[in-house]
């Protein structure tokens, strides 16, 4: 193959992902040209409600997945905190990218920690784990949803609809953002979603001409730890309806997974904790996820479910 063409959103994120991916292969391919075919998804049209309302994390890359369907693309970068756990048939990751920052970012313009906030200080998340985490370690904060690309977030944070906004690190960093950082919050303290930080490149199971271009874009041991995170998750099937988190590292050859189901208010929550063979990172998942069950994790996230 001489050419190459990737589904990307038009957010100024997904941009740099994709661009960053093009570069990547050419760099590795000489000869070979990637074109970037620009969409809009659903997720990006509908902003003025949570995910878990609309239909969650596959409405950002079904758009993508359709223009590789119909040969428009042959590939589309994804943010793998964005990508749902069941790919549809006929589709695969190809490839995982070394993982960038994992932690969850606080951004203020007068405060430097959550702990300094005062009491009904109004903090903006997207996300139900963020929420729910914050809620339960600061009691007396307002945590509202907060929709939007990242220079969106920024801007309302900076028009003063907020006080405090929670953002991916690896995004900010990725747009040159770092310095808006105020403090990074530690996996101890924020747990972060399934996949945080890490891309993921989606093709079409039919190609192995492409995966196999694709192929030295992979990292093992990222691949190996987000195995094992989405394993866990794919196994409570939350979705987006739920506080869930689950990070996983790699220590001296081995994987460590931790991970937590939460209520909405962060009143309950339920934590696990395993070690496992780097050979073997779905059944790790599979074992942190059996653990959570065992507390009531499966009863708590029923309810949230059907809680509508």
């Amino acid at each position: 193959m001489d050419k190459l063409t990737i589904a990307t959103r038009e957010s100024q994120l997904a941009l740099w992902q994709a661009h960053h991916v093009r570069d990547r292969l050419e760099a590795l391919h000489p000869g070979l040209k990637v074109e970037l075919l620009g969409m809009t998804t659903m997720g990006d049209q509908i902003l003025d409600s949570p995910l878990s309302r609309i239909g969650g994390k596959g409405l950002f890359v079904k758009e993508l997945e359709q223009a590789m369907l119909e040969g428009r693309a042959h590939l589309a970068v994804h943010s793998l905190k964005d990508v749902p756990m069941d790919l549809p048939e006929g589709f695969t990751l190809a490839a995982i990218g070394k993982r960038e920052d994992p932690r969850d970012a606080f951004v203020s313009n007068k405060y430097r920690s959550l702990s300094e906030l005062p009491p009904e200080a109004r903090v903006g998340t997207s996300s139900l784990r963020r929420q729910a985490q914050v809620r339960a370690r600061h009691h007396g904060l307002r945590v509202d949803t907060l929709r939007g690309n990242v220079n969106t977030r920024l801007r309302k944070l900076d028009e003063g609809q907020y006080d405090a906004i929670i953002l991916a690190a690896a995004g900010l960093k990725r747009l040159g953002f770092a310095r808006r950082i105020a403090a990074y919050l530690s996996p101890a303290e924020s747990l972060p979603a399934v996949g945080q930080g890490a891309l993921g490149i989606e093709i079409r199971s039919d190609q192995p001409e492409v995966a196999q271009l694709l192929a030295p874009l992979n990292d093992p041991i990222t691949a190996a730890c987000v195995t094992a995170e989405r394993a866990m998750s794919r196994m409570l099937q939350g979705g987006c309806q739920a506080p869930i988190g689950g990070y996983c590292i790699e220590d001296g050859g081995r994987l460590r997974l931790r991970a937590f189901v939460a209520s909405l208010d962060g009143g309950r929550l339920y934590r696990a904790e395993a070690e496992g063979d780097l050979a073997e990172p779905e059944a790790l998942g599979h074992r942190v996820a059996e653990a959570l069950i065992a507390q009531g994790a499966d009863r708590l996230l029923a309810e949230l479910i059907h809680r509508d």
